[in-house]
């Protein structure tokens, strides 16, 4: 999409030491990303954020040709992981700053747990974290991370993920289809100025 500043500075690494967590969540050790991601996985915290315009779209970027894992999928504002002795909170600001050079304020919603394998390339394993906020500029895109991004309303995001599942990152059907059904009167506030 036009019309936004970009930036190409590497901000993710195979060696990031990520945290590893059991069923309750609890730090349990560190492991680099890449064995992280190796084989069924390693279960490790992550979060993921949606970000919603006045409009109330949502703000969705296509992952870079070069991911290990789901690249060129669709996916939600941004995702990532904490890493080693690094706060939820932290890591949010940091990687929304990261990738789409903005820092609205955001409100958590929920954890879960998922594990999803992608072709015989690796499998993601996580305990994520998920946040909602609105954001009121356009992003600065981060073009080693994204490749590109679009606001949609989400009814026409339902609809895609219905007509195209398989353009979209696992973690990204699991998230909204939970939004939608039990947090739809969040989804709703984000919209009023």
């Amino acid at each position: 999409m036009a019309n936004a500043s970009v930036n190409n500075q590497i901000v993710s690494y195979e060696s990031e030491p990520l945290i590893l967590v059991n069923n309750h969540d609890e730090g349990i050790g560190y492991l680099d990303k890449a064995a992280c991601h190796d084989g069924n996985g390693k279960l490790h915290r992550a979060f993921s954020i949606f970000l919603f315009n006045k409009d109330q779209q949502i703000l969705l970027q296509q992952r870079v040709a070069n991911k290990r894992l789901w690249p060129m999928f669709w996916s939600n504002s941004c995702c990532s992981h904490p890493r080693q002795n690094e706060t939820i909170e932290a890591a949010v600001k940091r990687r929304m700053h990261e990738e789409l050079g903005v820092q609205p304020t955001l409100q958590y919603l929920y954890k879960f747990q998922y594990q999803a394998k992608y072709q015989d390339l690796g499998s993601e394993h996580e305990l994520c974290y998920v946040f909602i906020g609105r954001l009121e500029e356009e992003p600065s895109i981060n073009t080693s991370e994204i490749n590109d991004w679009k606001w949609v309303k989400q009814n026409t995001l339902t609809s895609l993920l219905e007509k195209n599942p398989d353009d979209f990152t696992p973690w990204l059907k699991l998230e909204w289809q939970e939004l939608k059904t039990n947090f739809a009167k969040e989804l709703s506030l984000l919209s009023t100025p």
